[in-house]
């Protein structure tokens, strides 16, 4: 692509990705650099929070959900260090409460996995207060519904019954949902 080469990154180019998917996140760090960042990977909200302390970068995107804690996290270290910086929290876990924590918290923006390196580029380069465009492929309505019934689920501590009386469903109807795959 002729456009990755004409972002402007402003003289500080370091871009902070943390995420605990390790495939997801070398893919990322490649895709990023091909743009013109200058990429650091954490794998862990302890690792995120050293880099974020030592080396306050221009750019990050956190996952939300990590196997060590929260990246909530990392983004309040590193708005503490870095209050300029253009943070873009991803989870897969789509939820609106956790949207506005993670607003309020000082992040610039909020994606869903899976997101792309464009979507989240255009998030990062987006001027405060200004929305990126929508995103090229966005998340179809049955990939939403089934993001929110996994993630009650998950809160429910993976109990079924208890996930069905929350949603409001059957619960067989509930166990053929989660027996199926993921819809794109």
């Amino acid at each position: 692509m002729a456009e990755t080469n004409a972002l402007d990154l402003g003289e500080d180019p370091s871009l902070l990705l943390v995420d605990d998917d390790e495939p997801f996140l070398k893919r990322l760090a490649k895709a990023m650099e091909k743009r013109g960042f200058s990429v650091e990977t954490a794998g862990s909200v302890a690792a995120g929070r050293a880099i974020a302390t030592a080396r306050p970068p221009a750019y990050a995107v956190v996952d939300l959900r990590l196997q060590d804690g929260n990246g909530l996290d990392v983004v309040e270290t590193l708005r503490a260090k870095r209050p300029d910086s253009q943070i873009v929290v991803l989870t897969g876990y789509g939820a609106i409460a956790t949207a506005v924590a993670a607003v309020k918290i000082g992040a610039t923006d909020y994606l869903s996995k899976p997101a792309d390196a464009t979507d989240i580029t255009n998030a990062l380069l987006a001027a405060r207060g200004e929305l990126p465009p929508p995103p090229e492929n966005p998340m179809s309505a049955d990939r939403v519904r089934w993001e929110h019934i996994q993630r009650i689920y998950e809160l429910c501590d993976r109990n079924v019954s208890e996930t069905a009386r929350r949603l409001n469903m059957h619960r067989r109807t509930l166990q053929r949902i989660l027996a199926k795959r993921s819809p794109r």
